[in-house]
């Protein structure tokens, strides 16, 4: 048993390490790791029939709709509308410009359901625009990098989903409607901390606009957020399911794109439909080797080990749940969040759950933990997206990031010993016992 855990670890780093792309080092580690419990045949036919099993779900067939959804938005000029209405609002505010940065990613990262979109997306706009009226540039791409993390954790977000399909059925409505709390919780820190950085370096704040102008900016961007209201509405409403509410999007954020906004051209579609589909067979190859190696982490003992391993650290559920943060903020730095999520759902979840944690609860904590990651060196996707957009480097915007991760991780532990802002929503709409 310890043998083809040591196996599997050693394997799947040692692949990484030579630059394997991850499915195929999860994957490959995986067959070599059974090999040394069963014969070839088997081992290959068994890891065939895991890959199957694994993306045979209908719930996943919510991923590509709402990759597409998400596509459309980005070029749909979503962007630009938030922008505006998030400066009309609150611009005027100490350090105006920061918050509408943090503002607009949070709401264009919970419409597309995508970080990196949202970098690009916003930040394209934002750094430019903060660098112009005064403020440092490098302060604008951390701003840009941690607030763009935030559209994981408010829904829809495809990473919820493939954390219900890892963890054996965990309602998705439920992850959706459990994700704002803790998602706003993070915007409202990292504005806090834009504040109390704009003011002591002096940053403008930005005018005030008349009341008529600020109607026409809101109005300009509800078409866009209408659709938050529809996906959820409908998800508590019982209207649709999660999955139907996908399909809902893509008709949605189609008519807005094409016919209200006409930013997108018919003749361009074909180019965002393919994009999608290359999009999600990644996601779709991810899961399914994921799936392999979740069933041979099972089949090892390996979640049991670990959680009698941490038993004996401390029996304090407190001390476990940090010990867990910690290794999953590593995690996240080193690791995409899909594979992540897929690997280490099946073995911190009975650990988690061995100390009282709901599973709802557990997935909220376990995603924004590796939202962290993703704008953590050294392999943070966001964070490489956000350095080349506000053409800077990684050293030069670690500084300015370091009060805005405190932040970050002040959030995560509040959302980690606080059941309640997980779970109250979920509960109060009757998605969750």
């Amino acid at each position: 048993m310890e043998t083809s855990a040591l196996i599997l670890i050693v394997m799947f780093f040692l692949l990484l390490a030579v630059n394997v792309p991850i499915s195929f080092s999860i994957g490959i580690a995986t067959l070599v790791t059974m090999l040394f419990s069963i014969d070839f045949i088997p081992a290959v036919t068994t890891i065939a029939q895991r890959m199957i099993g694994g993306v045979n779900s209908f719930a996943l067939l919510a991923i590509p709709f709402f990759i597409l959804s998400g596509l459309i938005m980005g070029r749909g000029g979503v962007a630009k509308r938030l922008i505006e209405c998030a400066m009309a609002l609150i611009g005027m505010l100490p350090g105006g410009l920061a918050l509408v940065n943090v503002l607009s990613c949070t709401l264009f990262g919970g419409i597309s359901g995508s970080a990196v979109a949202a970098t690009s997306a916003i930040g394209s706009f934002m750094i430019p625009e903060m660098e112009k009226k005064g403020y440092d540039k490098n302060f604008a791409t951390a701003v840009t990098a941690t607030a763009a993390t935030t559209g994981m954790i408010i829904p829809p977000s495809n990473i919820l989903i493939i954390y219900a399909i890892a963890s054996g059925g965990v309602s998705i409505s439920a992850l959706f409607v459990a994700g704002y709390l803790p998602g706003l919780l993070i915007a409202f820190f990292l504005m806090v901390v834009c504040s109390i950085y704009s003011v002591r370096n002096g940053y403008p704040r930005e005018s005030i606009l008349p009341l008529p102008v600020v109607l026409s900016k809101i109005a300009a961007a509800l078409p866009s957020l209408f659709l938050l209201f529809i996906v959820i509405g409908g998800i508590i409403g019982g209207v649709f399911t999660a999955t139907e509410a996908g399909a809902i999007a893509v008709l949605y954020s189609l008519f807005l794109a094409v016919v209200i906004y006409r930013e997108i051209k018919v003749k361009e579609l074909p180019d965002i439909f393919l994009k999608a589909g290359g999009i999600t067979a990644i996601v779709m190859f991810l899961i399914a080797t994921s799936s392999a190696m979740s069933w041979i982490l099972s089949y090892e003992n390996i979640p049991q080990m670990l959680s009698d391993f941490l038993l004996t650290i401390s029996e304090n559920p407190l001390i476990i749940l940090l010990i867990i943060n910690l290794l999953l903020i590593i995690v996240g730095a080193f690791m995409d969040m899909t594979p992540a999520v897929l690997i280490f759902t099946p073995i911190l979840l009975p650990v988690a759950e061995s100390i009282g944690m709901s599973p709802i609860h557990f997935g909220i904590m376990l995603v924004l933990n590796l939202s962290i990651g993703l704008c953590s060196p050294p392999v943070g996707a966001v964070l490489f997206v956000s350095c080349s957009v506000g053409k800077t480097t990684i050293e030069k915007i670690i500084r300015p990031m370091i009060p805005l991760y405190i932040a970050m991780f002040f959030a995560l532990m509040l959302v980690t010993y606080i059941p309640a802002i997980s779970e109250f929503l979920p509960r109060y709409f009757g998605l969750m016992n």
